[in-house]
């Protein structure tokens, strides 16, 4: 398995709303990310800078790649780019994190 972690950023202000929205995630969403190879995902939020950390594992041949051609995906994110930071088609702005440490 790998572990794949990256930034994302919300705006301020958002937070209570980005909590709400994801307590009520699309069931076909969570199936999406489940058949692309995605398990134990988390995302954290710190709330002095906004800044999102996400967490995931997945095999090493992950569909992950295929997510944004997804109609589902895409309306996700189209739902949720007026409470972060996005790019022009719609996907959050993301930063990799580089691994330094791992206590297995």
């Amino acid at each position: 398995m790998q572990r794949h972690a990256f930034k994302m950023f919300l705006n301020p202000g958002a937070a209570h709303e980005y909590r709400q929205r994801h307590d009520a995630i699309w069931p076909e969403l969570k199936a999406l990310l489940k058949e692309k190879g995605v398990v134990n995902y988390s995302i954290f939020l710190d709330p002095d800078t906004n800044t999102l950390l996400a967490y995931l594992e997945r095999p090493e041949h992950h569909g992950m790649d295929e997510l944004p051609l997804d109609p589902v995906m895409q309306r996700w994110w189209a739902s949720m780019k007026d409470i972060m930071a996005a790019n022009a088609d719609g996907s959050p702005v993301t930063s990799p994190l580089v691994e330094v440490f791992h206590l297995d």
